[in-house]
């Protein structure tokens, strides 16, 4: 099934990233949905997850560390490693380069690698060249001269300038006259705009800055202890005793946990595992506590448990806070977050959900239900003009009396009601969208109303007279202001 990535633009939505079957039918990265649709109208698409797939990346940057003491993320969809004196470790570059390939896709992701002596003649082998290709150290123009001009990461208004002018591949730029490039592209400081800054470091003649990704431990307590435990309330007061340390390390980084691991090792060499997420960072050691008492009842010692590990495998900012001096030593209760990490800890992930909002501006779409730990972190930033707190989960049709036939409603029948309507705002104008919309939906006229009690009401026009859409527009009710 051809399938597709999308990015919002200014004209509508834009495709980042097309699988096998949608780049046989023609579809192209860059290319506007609308116009694959035309192309190819049953592609399927969905939005990109650019911040998701950043974080990913450096995942898999610090995991290729293991060939590798340096590596770093190189634009977006590309990894930057450094092997230099390490082929040798796994049996020559040929054979480097396959088993990175062959780890890669047994965790699910398709990759093209290469090696060359600089960064940029490694980039442009693995995008342009052939797959395992190793560059030629010395003599580097041998294995770049046939790769087109694009491989420079030039913008592509700079890469279709050199293709008109004659200079199609790499060899054809370092063979013409560089005082002419020179004073063409004067102007441009910007490497990706310049031609000659890029063929220089694709050389190594210009130096590239490599930033290393380092791989930050997370913060971690332990007890060993002289003589293995069997019971229950030991376990316990260890873990009482690691959540004060841990919010002790935790306090000292200004940080707060977000994820906690609890790890006992039995003499037999058997691990327990226990793990929490919490809703919101939190440096509270009895919250902590009073969570794993909940997941420690069918902990089975054994033999006996000679060390226990805590550790906040999700660590967040949490600023230092002082509590009120009135309230230092009365039980304030339990807040809102920590009596979904205890649901949550009970019953499970799913147990609790919240509404967040969507990237969508019509109503029904603009919210979903999600874990708390999930919407602490997926809250969306699109503005809205001015919605009602309470929505109808289905908008319900009402019987109404106009002013005039495309003016406001004098009043409305609704539930068997009449309302008199005494005060209107609006209207908003909702669009379909129409990238999943089918052609005959209608846009949506919203007003914000207000009746003779008091009560204010949020009702919509489905559609205008001669839209070519359907008959006459009708009126629903879908939601309700305090």
């Amino acid at each position: 099934m051809a399938f597709a990535l999308t990015i919002e633009s200014a004209h509508g939505p834009r495709i980042t990233a097309v699988n096998d079957a949608a780049r046989q039918a023609g579809v192209q990265v860059g290319q506007r949905l609308v116009d694959a649709r035309a192309l190819y109208p049953e592609i399927s698409s969905e939005s990109a997850d650019l911040p998701g797939d950043s974080k990913t990346l450096e995942r898999i940057a610090l995991w290729a560390q293991r060939w590798g003491p340096w590596s770093m993320v190189d634009g977006e969809d590309s990894i930057l490693l450094d092997v230099t004196n390490a082929t040798h470790l796994h049996g020559g570059p040929q054979a480097l380069l396959r088993d990175i390939a062959q780890n890669c896709e047994k965790r699910g992701f398709r990759s093209r690698s290469a090696m060359a002596f600089t960064g940029s003649a490694a980039w442009a082998l693995s995008h342009y060249g052939n797959q395992y290709c190793v560059g030629d150290n010395d003599d580097p123009m041998r294995s770049l001269s046939d790769l087109p001009v694009a491989a420079l990461r030039l913008t592509p208004s700079i890469s279709k300038l050199l293709r008109r002018l004659g200079l199609k591949t790499i060899g054809d730029l370092s063979k013409a006259p560089r005082q002419s490039l020179a004073r063409r592209f004067r102007d441009h400081r910007n490497p990706q705009t310049n031609p000659l800054i890029r063929l220089d470091q694709l050389l190594g003649k210009v130096p590239e800055p490599m930033i290393p990704l380092h791989r930050k431990d997370p913060l971690r307590v332990s007890r060993r202890l002289m003589e293995p435990i069997l019971h229950r309330s030991l376990l316990d007061q260890i873990i009482i005793d690691l959540a004060d340390d841990l919010v002790c390390l935790l306090e000292s980084e200004r940080m707060g946990t977000r994820r906690l691991e609890m790890r006992a090792y039995r003499v037999d060499g058997d691990v327990i595992v226990r793990a929490l997420e919490l809703s919101e960072a939190t440096r509270e050691a009895p919250h902590i506590v009073r969570l794993f008492g909940a997941k420690l009842d069918d902990v089975q010692a054994g033999f006996g448990i000679d060390q226990v590990d805590l550790i906040s495998t999700w660590s967040a900012p949490l600023a230092l806070a002082q509590a009120s001096i009135d309230e230092a030593d009365e039980d304030i209760g339990t807040t809102l977050p920590q009596m979904l990490d205890r649901i949550t800890a009970r019953l499970g992930p799913d147990a609790v959900q919240m509404p967040i909002t969507a990237r969508s501006h019509v109503p029904e779409r603009s919210y979903r239900f999600a874990s708390p730990n999930v919407a602490k972190s997926s809250q969306s930033e699109m503005q809205f003009y001015q919605r009602p707190l309470k929505l109808l989960e289905r908008a319900e049709r009402i019987s109404v009396v106009y002013a005039t036939p495309e003016g406001v409603p004098r009043k409305f029948r609704w539930r068997g009601n009449v309302h008199d309507i005494a005060r209107s705002e609006g209207p908003e104008r909702i669009s379909p969208e129409w990238w999943k919309e089918r052609s005959n939906v209608r846009l949506r006229d919203y007003y914000r109303i207000e009746d003779d009690m008091g009560r204010r009401y949020w009702i919509y026009r489905n559609g205008v007279t001669g839209d070519g859409r359907g008959n006459a527009p009708d009126w629903y009710l879908h939601g309700m202001f305090p």
